[in-house]
Order: structure tokens, then C-alpha cells, then sequence
């Protein structure tokens, strides 16, 4: 059963400049998730799709292969992970390379562990499943939102929750932002349908699409792993 690794770290971020490469605690960002894979050990290839040559380096030095770049078509701000992920997937199958499972690990993933990921993959095994999502759960209930009217009162959007407890409303959750497991099989057809969870705690989860999001991060990894020891 073969496995690849696929980190997707394009050029062209705009909100924060070099972001997939940017040092974040002592070291560019995309090596935690080349690290990551590669400790695992769960990985027959662990690979990094970039359309930049600076990222091509840093992936290299860290351990990871860059076989080929990115095509232009797959760089600009409209391409999809799917888009990229089969580029990917086509581009060793014209090299003789075909794989069961992929992982799509995202490149600014600090909190990503190899143990999260031989987690995820026992986890994913066990279910029998065609994927597996990291989601962590809303921080409020969502049942208690307010909408912003014409005339700019506040109204809840679902006001029969109003009175309701806290702890009786259904918990829900959003996608981590980390990685993703895949069977390759069927993925291009849209037939991944028996996804699972892996649920992560919210002190191992943040979007980084600012400035002010990286600081944050920095502040709970640095948590996380006081004195050189992971808390979670």
C-alpha cells in the first residue's frame, strides 16, 4: 500500500510576503510540515508542489522532493488543492509512480505532529474510510449567531435557541486547515464519500492568513511546547 505526501506551498502570497518560508519559531514554516511527514514514517514520498525556486530550496534542505514545479496554470490565486493535487498525481503517473493514499498537508501547518498523522492514519484505517479531516469545533455555539439587519439592528439569526442551554445545543465543527487523507482511488471522480474526523483540540489550531494570525500562532506553539515538551 503506497503512500505520498503532498505539501502545497505556491509562490504568491500577498497578505503576508514569503509566507510558506517565512521563519516562524526559529525555523521556516513549511519545514514543521516536511518534518512532520517525514517522522511519521507513513510516507513513501513526501513531496512539495511549488512554483517558486526560493520554496524548491527550503523544501530540498529539509528533506522533502521536488521532482518537478509547478505549472502557471496551478499557481495563480484561482487554482484549487484538487486542481494542484491532481497535477501532482498525473505528473508521477507519467513517471511510472501510481499511489493508494495521499496526504495533503498544507505548508504553514506548524501544529501538524507525525504523531498527529500516525494518529489520523489509524484512525482512518480503522473506519475503513475514503478520507479523514482534522476539524476542531466552533469556540460559540453557531445556534446563537446574530445577523446584521437593513437598518443595522442586531437580530438573532435563529432566535428559538435563544433560551436554549449552551451544553443542549449540537456541536459543530470546521475543517482544522492542516491535512488532509485521501484514496487516490476515485478521488478525481468526486467519490471520496465516507470522510471521518479527527478532532483536534483549539489550542492546536489557527488560521495564519495575517500578520496578527501568525503572532497568535507563534504565541500557542510556543505554549504548546514550553521548555522543549509538547503539552498536547
Amino acid at each position: 500500500m503506497s503512500r505520498i505526501a503532498i505539501i502545497t506551498a505556491r509562490g504568491g502570497s500577498k497578505r503576508i510576503p514569503h509566507k510558506n518560508i517565512r521563519e516562524f519559531c526559529g525555523k521556516p514554516i513549511l519545514a514543521y510540515s516536511i518534518e512532520a511527514a517525514l517522522q511519521s514514517g507513513l510516507f513513501d514520498e513526501v513531496m512539495v508542489s511549488t512554483d517558486d525556486e526560493k520554496i524548491a530550496a527550503v523544501a530540498r534542505r529539509y528533506g522533502a522532493s521536488v521532482p518537478f514545479m509547478r505549472s502557471a496554470a496551478n499557481a495563480d490565486d484561482y487554482a484549487t488543492t484538487a486542481d494542484v493535487l491532481q497535477e501532482v498525481l498525473q505528473a508521477y503517473g507519467r513517471r511510472g509512480q501510481t499511489f493508494d493514499w495521499m496526504c495533503c498537508l498544507y505548508p504553514t501547518a506548524p501544529f501538524v505532529t507525525a504523531t498527529r498523522l500516525q494518529e489520523a492514519w489509524t484512525r482512518l484505517t480503522a473506519a475503513a474510510a475514503d478520507g479523514l479531516m482534522p476539524v476542531v469545533r466552533f469556540s460559540y455555539p453557531p445556534q446563537r449567531c446574530f445577523t446584521i439587519t437593513e437598518e443595522g439592528h442586531l437580530a438573532y439569526k435563529w432566535p428559538q435557541y435563544l433560551r436554549a442551554r449552551s451544553q443542549d445545543l449540537e456541536p459543530y465543527y470546521h475543517d482544522a486547515g492542516q491535512f488532509y487523507f485521501w484514496r487516490v482511488k476515485g478521488f478525481g471522480e468526486g467519490t471520496v464519500q465516507r470522510l471521518v474526523p479527527l478532532i483536534l483540540d483549539e489550542a492546536e489550531v489557527q488560521d495564519i492568513d495575517n500578520l496578527e494570525d501568525w503572532k497568535l500562532a507563534e504565541i500557542k506553539y510556543k505554549l504548546l511546547h514550553r521548555q522543549g515538551e509538547q503539552v498536547l
